[in-house]
């Protein structure tokens, strides 16, 4: 008895052979589980109580995955290859046999793998397009009792869909302001005061400037930054305001997704004010510390910016330990460069407001006052 899906006539054989296999192993459990075909909505609901299985091979679960996601590869990347290059010289049959081969040897392997992670005897699971991998897959896993939820599609149909609610209208606030003014803290205690914020620096292991990538982890692939956002985005009520901080198109190696960079382009803007004592401070305090050779490499990117005596004044201050100074030169090219942005987007409403003190907690509640007494609440 097959599931609720057709297979063609090239796909079955290896279902009918891991079928047996399982079968005889597992034949307490002879056809207690099932498959069903499910679109990306539906196993995206899926996946917030249940275990979601990738069966991609590893280079592809680590180039970007759904969130929360675990790796059981029908196929290495290596045996991938070898079948990709059968299919492309000797064309499709002898690449399912070969396959065939190297996936059969190692049925029980996937099932210890399985046991092991899943939850409960109910999981999602997807290879690329939806296709032969995931399917030979979940015939193996229903036969051992599981109820299996194929993502229609595969990943790339998920890809699609997280990509598509990007566009869903949003009452986006962007939080703008020099650099050095502290947004991250800021949106970090609007956080903390109930309001939603998306911290795309944090998903996206990078502050944005040269200097960004200090401190930070290995930032993620662009593919696997998208999935990220979409797992915050999905759980905003677009009834209400989501604060974002004013970011360019890229965040370091990774780019915002077009929708994305659209609301912040086209949102409405609290513009932060600080002193630029306080900014120099908060600038000392956040770099400092780290090696001087990395932050050299980093003035030397923007050497051009900042023209060749503000360059050699910060260069001459960073070997002197003066960071107050260093920090002082690079803010005049920074501030610039954002004013020159913001200059492009006239049409974009902006609230300017002026802060107190280096507090992001009470910067925090004075933007919160400032909405609301401007009836923007």
């Amino acid at each position: 008895m097959l599931p609720d899906y057709v297979f063609s006539r090239e796909k079955i054989l290896p279902v009918i052979i891991a079928k047996l296999i399982v079968d005889l192993q597992y034949n307490t459990y002879f056809m207690k589980g099932f498959v069903r075909r499910i679109d990306a909505k539906a196993f995206l609901a899926l996946a917030g109580a249940h275990l979601i299985v990738d069966v991609r091979s590893p280079k592809e679960f680590t180039e970007g995955h759904t969130t929360g996601a675990v790796n059981i590869s029908l196929f290495t990347d290596d045996e991938r290859a070898v079948i990709g290059t059968l299919y492309q010289k000797q064309g499709r049959e002898p690449a399912l046999l070969k396959g065939l081969d190297f996936a059969l040897p190692k049925v029980f392997d996937y099932l210890s793998s399985l046991s092991k992670v899943a939850k409960g005897k109910t999981i999602g699971l997807h290879c690329w397009r939806g296709g032969l991998r995931s399917e030979m897959m979940a015939e193996v896993f229903s036969k051992a009792g599981y109820q299996v939820y194929l993502l229609a599609g595969g990943y790339k149909a998920y890809r699609s869909f997280i990509r598509d609610s990007f566009s869903v209208p949003a009452k986006i606030i962007i939080l703008g302001g020099y650099t050095g003014c502290g947004k991250t803290d800021i949106l970090k205690s609007l956080s903390q005061l109930g309001e939603q914020v998306i911290d795309l620096e944090a998903l996206a292991s990078h502050k944005g400037s040269v200097f960004g990538a200090l401190g930070q982890g290995h930032q993620p692939t662009n593919e696997q930054f998208e999935n990220k956002l979409y797992s915050i985005w999905s759980g905003m009520d677009f009834g209400k305001r989501i604060w974002m901080e004013d970011e360019s198109r890229s965040i370091g190696r990774v780019a915002l997704p077009p929708p994305v960079y659209e609301h912040i382009s086209n949102g409405r803007m609290v513009k932060v004010i600080l002193d630029k004592n306080i900014r120099i401070s908060r600038l000392v305090d956040e770099y400092a510390g780290f090696d001087k050779g990395l932050l050299a490499s980093a003035l030397l990117r923007i050497r051009e910016g900042l023209g060749g005596n503000r360059y050699n004044l910060a260069m001459e201050a960073l070997v002197k330990d003066d960071f107050s100074l260093v920090a002082d030169q690079v803010l005049e090219y920074y501030d610039k460069a954002y004013q020159k942005s913001i200059d492009k987007r006239q049409c974009r409403e902006i609230l300017d407001i002026e802060l107190k003190g280096p507090d992001p907690s009470l910067h925090a509640k004075a933007i919160l006052d400032k909405l609301k007494n401007n009836n923007n609440a």
